[in-house]
């Protein structure tokens, strides 16, 4: 018998996952709050839900939710009519949405009391990642759990990383997305001085991809146009992971590091320069268009 899946939130990273579910074969149903998400979804082909509460019953096998924040996460699963109380015991429930650890655990322990399994399961790799199935996905829950939910994660994603115990895949998202936010920055600030010693940009993107500068935003989501195809600086900053989304996984970052009383200064400040960024009505542009910022007057690439 086919897992019957129910995904919830087909955003633009939840809809091209959803959809590389349905072209697997798997027999899935998606819901979203927003109507414009919902007729995408139909328009890839997706079965579309009126409601959550139409969606999930105990004949679901495996529930996947991507959500914007913990506060979402937790009402949907622990609310008045949460999802921990509507399915079955065998039900598989995977949350990929990048929330904070707290939370996340205790979603998870609740599951667990229910002795439903449940896994975190925060992802990386922004749209393009999503439409390619080339995400990285990283897993916090029981070995079994991980087990369980294998299959499913392989038709999402490249590399998959069981973290530890629950909570544990948030976790080392919001570790990588801090590392992300500062390495931005810092290839928008190399870039640019490049730019300002009038050295051909190309050139030394070229030599900064070879050389020990090199980093995920310069070999493949460089923040200035011209260097390579298909990222979002060369399509006026349409966002592949926009930065109100890095500015919220900074404030995660930075929130995690004072619990635990942990010296962060570059995260710190990267989560400064992104709340300006956003305050000032960025936050639906790529997070790579932070070099604007960086530029200042040495910018003259267009952006909306």
């Amino acid at each position: 018998m086919r897992d019957k899946i129910a995904f919830i939130g087909v955003g633009n990273m939840g809809n091209p996952m959803a959809e590389n579910l349905h072209k697997s074969g798997k027999k899935i149903t998606v819901f979203d709050v927003s109507k414009e998400m919902m007729e995408r979804a139909e328009k890839k082909g997706l079965n579309t839900s009126e409601s959550i509460e139409s969606l999930i019953n105990e004949e679901v096998s495996i529930v996947i939710t991507m959500l914007p924040e913990g506060k979402h996460s937790k009402e949907i699963y622990l609310g008045d009519n949460g999802i921990i109380n509507k399915v079955s015991k065998d039900c598989l429930l995977i949350d990929c949405s990048t929330i904070d650890i707290e939370t996340s655990k205790e979603i998870g322990n609740a599951a667990d009391e229910q002795n439903i399994m449940m896994i975190d399961a925060p992802v990386s790799g922004g749209v393009m990642g999503a439409q390619k199935a080339t995400l990285n996905i990283m897993v916090g829950g029981s070995k079994e759990a991980f087990d369980k939910a294998l299959p499913v994660l392989k038709i999402l994603g490249k590399n998959i990383y069981h973290a530890g115990e629950i909570g544990s895949g948030n976790g080392a998202k919001i570790c990588n997305n801090m590392a992300l936010g500062i390495a931005m920055i810092a290839a928008s600030e190399s870039l640019m001085l490049a730019k300002r010693l009038n050295i051909d940009i190309k050139k030394v993107h070229e030599i900064m991809r070879n050389a020990s500068g090199n980093s995920w935003p310069i070999s493949v989501y460089p923040p200035l146009p011209g260097l390579i195809d298909g990222t979002p600086s060369n399509n006026n900053y349409r966002p592949g992971f926009s930065a109100g989304m890095m500015n919220k996984d900074l404030k995660l970052a930075y929130e995690c590091a004072k619990s635990v009383n942990a010296e962060t200064p570059l995260g710190k400040m990267a989560l400064e320069i992104y709340d300006q960024f956003c305050k000032e009505g960025n936050d639906t542009k790529d997070f790579s268009a932070i070099s604007k910022v960086i530029g200042g007057d040495a910018w003259d690439y267009p952006i909306d």
